[in-house]
């Protein structure tokens, strides 16, 4: 390496988030780097002369007694001060340290602290940009670096240092003209890493190694294809307890015999041999997808043809790949053969990434989602842009460069990572893929999945919602208005101001520009008129948000008529005028050319949606309204979704059903009232029985359900009154069980209520309250601040209901706020209720409850998820006990203790297992 800078890694923790609001520091930690190895460190407590708040305890695990003796930051100001001299800032997320520091420096009178600085955040998103969180403790436990004490000082700053080296070992070997292109760009980022992009390429070029991977027109790209040859299997289905027994024995330690799951493999593989098709429910705790996985490896592996697995979430088929195929692997003694497939809009298309790298970036999140992929080329090996995590600016340069069907680079095929996942699908033993892909599957000419033996679909019930995705068209004045903004006009740097650079006569353009502000003009007339009629429009609540079908007021359909016209018109000259131009371009046109045709495509879709919401019309679906009259037209928002999807369904199936058998499992298929609720909706025959596979007796001993009777009735009081008491019973219950816990609620409007009250109270300021909907990230990242303190709450709704783990640790309480029927009023339920009266069926009993039942199972399914889970499951909804549908909740969950009790009781109550529970 050249002559390096020296660094000063800092961390500090802190009364608060302000230091201009008084909040102080109470501990300080600095890692001293030279020559790329640690050579000092230096940690001291500070006595910020105030209380530390209860939450930044139970963060950082520092409490007043810690600190009381310790020195003030007057006494050791100046001393940090001359430490930091001629070193490089470095923190993790150096903009709230550094500035707190000199905060407090100049709060004391020292002078600022002049120096460069780094963000180990920024740095770590570059240099892996395929990490699923970049919080330290995340970081550390993914790159394997030591991190004893999250949010202490000392040990932060301890891994902060680790990570700062092992970022510039892993910039260090990359290729060199990926460290070129990082170089070039780096001044534009926010810390001064261009110091440490400038100290490796100077160092990589006197190595002069810059043949480390093929390359498509200067983009170093990691590819890796190895043919792959079929193994033989050596192992045959293991039919009797004994083989099953030995088999898991010799290859797994502290097996645990699950008799559900032996029963479950014997069905699923008598199904593969006899090619029928079965239902299989799975309770939570019989090792379903191992109970799967096994019977169709062993049976892909004798048809030397893949089994098909498909399930809903990127995040359940990385778990089926990294976490269940390794364990299979050691149980068979074989490494499987796994090849994963999604819809061409995962990948990238490289040609036209490189495009965009000719230009000059637009913003800061194009530069740095630009750099991201530039090293993320180099690690990946399947191209699939899920693997990166980018901000919510770089999603969308992602998706200007998502590979599309407009493919004709033939010279790109064999690096092209979509083209690579065919190769693949079709040389595997398990071929792993989601349901959206099955279903349009149905359409392609040359169908991707035309090769598999068998298919299991897991988590099937969301086969439903994935039919009902793939048919919505949703309308949004925010993305229209978004698409529209691209073109701009002839004085604006927009897509009409760069047609002068394809050399197109002004009289052209000056035509062209008056079409667009035509189309500009009559949209916004008619969304207009949309939102004037429908704020007429009553509703039985009075929130600020509305939902409305769209047959429950008028829209002037010539209005409608005349913005899919006017867009029409603008495309076809727009593509006329563009084409006629377009012969033997410079490369910088032939960029303004792509990016004319991407926002013309974009535009084609959504005059495509426009008509399919607006002008089409079909019985069995519900159109309708979603607006918040705080925010018009903003919030405006037109949703049309199928109400029968069997047939989509059916289509996509059939031909599965021809190569082999079709397996759908999940752990919630039924109710008790109403077996086929599901499977009706999947299209599948009656006659296909449901085998339902239980948990042993003993899974759920650490369960209980109580029912507080002495709740009021929602149609009693009023809603005040009735969030009143709901807020009085979480706020006891959280007390009593220092946190922990998880309020479920079908309601954002009951829920935005409660939370606001409860803060209001100011009864939790002890616990952290993170609420869906209120509390700022997606509903992974709510889960991943819920866990990482013990004296914590989370507030969800519907959709949190499935699919997230609430940790069981000593302690796990649910509190189900209302039984989880969709509101009345509700548009989608409307108008599926109306349809079930004109077919002489009761939309209660044949939809209503069914559903409730089912999520409520699901809610109940988040409270144990392993044998040693301890955990109460709260409902605060009489109607469980005073109405006749009630049993039918409680004979939907497991058979564990039910007990009716008052509030004051259900604290009691709460104490006593508590206690028992520590």
């Amino acid at each position: 390496m050249v002559e390096n800078h020296k660094y000063a890694v800092v961390d500090i923790e802190t009364t608060g988030h302000s230091s201009s609001n008084g909040d102080r520091i109470i501990q300080i930690a600095i890692v001293f780097i030279n020559d790329y190895k640690i050579t000092n460190t230096y940690t001291t407590f500070i006595n910020p002369e105030k209380q530390i708040p209860f939450f930044i305890q139970d963060l950082t695990k520092i409490k007043d007694e810690d600190v009381v003796n310790a020195p003030l930051f007057e006494e050791v100001g100046s001393q940090i001060l001359d430490m930091l001299q001629d070193h490089i800032f470095v923190a993790h997320n150096v903009h709230f340290d550094l500035p707190f520091l000199q905060s407090e420096l100049k709060r004391v009178g020292l002078p600022k602290l002049i120096c460069k600085n780094m963000d180990t955040v920024e740095f770590t998103k570059l240099m892996f940009p395929n990490l699923y969180s970049y919080k330290l403790q995340d970081i550390s436990s993914e790159l394997h670096i030591e991190l004893h004490s999250a949010h202490r000082a000392d040990d932060d700053a301890l891994a902060t240092a680790h990570l700062l080296l092992k970022c510039i070992e892993q910039l260090s070997q990359l290729p060199l003209r990926t460290i070129e292109l990082l170089h070039k760009r780096s001044f534009h980022l926010k810390s001064n890493l261009s110091l440490i992009f400038f100290e490796v390429l100077t160092s990589k070029r006197k190595e002069l190694d810059s043949k480390d991977y093929p390359t498509y027109h200067s983009i170093p790209l990691k590819y890796v294809e190895n043919e792959i040859d079929f193994q033989p299997i050596q192992q045959c289905y293991p039919l009797e307890r004994s083989s099953k027994l030995r088999l898991f024995h010799e290859s797994m330690e502290r097996f645990e015999e699950r008799p559900g799951q032996f029963e479950l493999m014997d069905k699923i593989h008598a199904a593969l041999k006899d090619k029928k098709e079965i239902v299989c429910e799975a309770e939570t705790g019989i090792g379903k997808t191992l109970g799967y996985l096994l019977p169709a490896t062993i049976y892909a592996m004798e048809q030397r043809k893949p089994v098909i697995v498909s399930t809903y979430t990127t995040h359940l088929i990385d778990q089926l790949i990294l976490e269940e195929i390794p364990k299979l692997n050691e149980l068979l003694g074989v490494q499987i053969q796994v090849g994963k497939l999604k819809g061409m809009h995962h990948y990238i298309d490289l040609y036209r990434f490189w495009q965009h790298l000719q230009l000059e970036d637009e913003s800061y999140d194009e530069t740095f989602t630009i750099m991201q992929i530039l090293v993320w080329l180099t690690l990946t090996e399947e191209g699939d842009l899920t693997e990166l995590n980018v901000s919510g600016g770089g999603q969308l340069f992602i998706d200007k460069i998502r590979r599309t069907d407009r493919f004709n680079m033939e010279e790109l095929k064999e690096v092209d990572f979509y083209q690579k996942a065919i190769r693949k699908s079709e040389k595997c033993d398990i071929l792993v893929t989601n349901h959206a892909m099955i279903l349009a599957d149905q359409e392609r000419e040359n169908r991707l999945l035309a090769n598999g033996c068998a298919t299991i679909i897991d988590e099937a019930h969301q086969f439903i919602h994935a039919s009902m995705s793939r048919k919505e068209r949703v309308f949004s004045y925010t993305n229209w208005k978004y698409v529209l903004g691209q073109f701009g006009t002839l004085d604006t740097e927009h897509l009409l101001y760069k047609l002068s650079d394809l050399h197109i006569p002004l009289a052209l353009r000056v035509r062209l520009e008056k079409q667009f502000v035509e189309v500009v003009n009559t949209f916004d007339d008619t969304i207009s008129a949309i939102v004037h009629s429908a704020s007429q429009t009553k509703t039985r609540y009075k929130n600020t948000k509305k939902s409305i079908l769209l047959g429950e007021f008028n829209i002037d359909e010539s209005s409608l008529r005349r913005v899919a016209n006017s867009i029409q018109t603008f495309i076809f000259s727009a593509n006329s005028i563009i084409h006629s131009y377009s012969d033997q371009l410079e490369l910088y046109s032939s960029i303004i050319l792509n990016e004319w045709e991407y926002w013309i495509r974009e535009l084609e879709i959504k005059v495509s949606e426009w008509d399919e919401i607006f002008l089409q019309d079909a019985t069995l679906e519900a159109k309708w309204l979603e607006m918040d009259t705080r925010s018009i037209p903003g919030s405006l928002t037109i949703i049309k979704r199928p109400l029968n999807y069997q047939q989509d369904i059916k289509s996509a199936l059939d031909p599965l059903r021809e190569e082999g058998a079709v397996v759908w499992t999940s752990g919630t298929l039924s109710v008790p009232t109403n077996r086929h609720f599901i499977t009706s909706q999947l299209g599948l025959d009656n006659n296909i029985s449901i085998s339902t596979f239980k948990a042993s007796a003993d899974y759920y001993k650490g369960a209980e359900l109580l029912i507080v009777d002495d709740m009021p009735d929602i149609q009693q009081v009023s809603q005040s009154d009735y969030i009143e008491s709901i807020a009085e019973a979480i706020v006891q219950t959280v007390l009593v069980t220092e946190g922990r816990c998880f309020v479920l609620f079908t309601s954002q409007d009951m829920l935005r209520k409660t939370v606001d009250l409860i803060q209001d109270t100011e009864l939790l300021d002890d616990y952290m309250l993170f609420a869906q909907g209120m509390s700022s990230g997606s509903r992974m990242r709510l889960l991943k601040s819920f866990q990482r303190f013990s004296k914590s709450v989370l507030f969800g709704t519907n959709s949190f209901w499935e699919g997230v783990d609430v940790p069981g640790d000593a302690l796990s309480v649910i509190i189900m706020v209302r039984l989880p029927f969709s509101s009345p009023e509700d548009p989608l339920f409307k108008k599926r209720a109306e349809l079930l009266t004109i077919n002489g069926q009761n939309p209660f009993t044949a939809y209503s409850l069914p559903e409730a039942v089912l999520r409520f199972r699901q809610g109940f399914g988040r409270l144990i998820r392993s044998s040693s889970d301890k955990g109460v499951f709260i409902v605060l909804d009489r109607r469980i006990e005073t109405k006749s549908y009630g049993i039918d909740f409680i004979q939907a969950i497991p058979n564990i203790p039910v007990k009716k009790v008052s509030l004051e009781n259900m604290v009691l109550e709460l104490e006593n297992w508590y206690t028992k529970g520590v």
